[in-house]
């Protein structure tokens, strides 16, 4: 299984399973874009010193519709084409029915949703112009089904997430271009981690993980979703499109709470 010479758009490719794909595509033969945020522009820089002349980055605020194409037409810039979009990046507010505002639910839709789905119609032109048979993973979550009770508006973007990458497979069959989307479940990241500690749980949380939800003693790694995503971006997953495939260890669906 290989990605040799495929241009591979990952977003939020600067940390956590952005930055474990964004390794495994390059492991595995394919030019990289890293897209980072604004803030994280340093952290892009030093990664591509890091891992090399196949990596780029390009940096947009994903809850800005302008910022957005160019992100696409920096890849071909550089690159000279597209074949691969991994929309990662994503944001997960807590909040419930009784505290979110308008505010906070347009930028969660707006990165969650609308951002992969500009992102998406952007590439596709791209491939259509140039008869690119190309892969798109949309990383979503089992919270896409209903969700925990504090991530109402990230759990409803996800679900929408969910119906958008159908639609899109449905649409695009004929053209061959795929897209398939990626549920997972509780995953060790460092943003999970800053979130954990953000609500009071002991620095060494993810040791004390019910076993309804860790059967084998330990939540997810960044590393293990990494690699799920590579099949679906490679040839090896061809014909599958439309596909919303699960990577989680227990059957609970939607609901990733440290007390059962």
């Amino acid at each position: 299984m290989n990605l040799n010479n495929k241009v591979v758009i990952v977003t939020g490719g600067t940390s956590g399973i952005g930055l474990e794909i964004v390794k495994e595509a390059l492991n595995k033969g394919a030019k990289v874009m890293i897209h980072s945020s604004h803030n994280s522009k340093d952290k892009a820089i030093a990664l591509c010193k890091e891992l090399g002349e196949n990596t780029s980055y390009v940096c947009a605020d994903l809850s800005k519709a302008i910022e957005l194409q160019p992100i696409v037409d920096k890849t071909i810039e550089v690159f000279g084409r597209v074949d691969s979009l991994v929309n990662n990046a994503g944001v997960f507010p807590r909040n419930t029915i009784l505290d979110i505002n308008y505010e906070d639910y347009d930028y969660i839709m707006n990165v969650n949703y609308k951002a992969p789905l500009f992102l998406c119609q952007a590439v596709i032109k791209h491939f259509m112009e140039h008869e690119i048979k190309g892969s798109i993973v949309n990383m979503g979550s089992i919270n896409s089904y209903c969700g925990q009770d504090n991530l109402l508006v990230y759990s409803s973007s996800k679900g929408a997430l969910m119906t958008m990458t159908r639609n899109l497979a449905d649409y695009l069959g004929s053209y061959e271009i795929r897209v398939n989307q990626i549920n997972v479940g509780w995953t060790h990241t460092d943003k999970e981690n800053e979130t954990q500690l953000g609500e009071g749980n002991p620095k060494d949380w993810y040791k004390n993980i019910n076993k309804a939800f860790a059967p084998r003693g330990t939540i997810l790694a960044p590393q293990e979703i990494a690699k799920h995503a590579i099949f679906w971006l490679s040839d090896y997953s061809i014909p599958a499109n439309g596909s919303i495939y699960e990577v989680e260890q227990y059957p609970v669906i939607g609901r990733n709470k440290i007390n059962a």
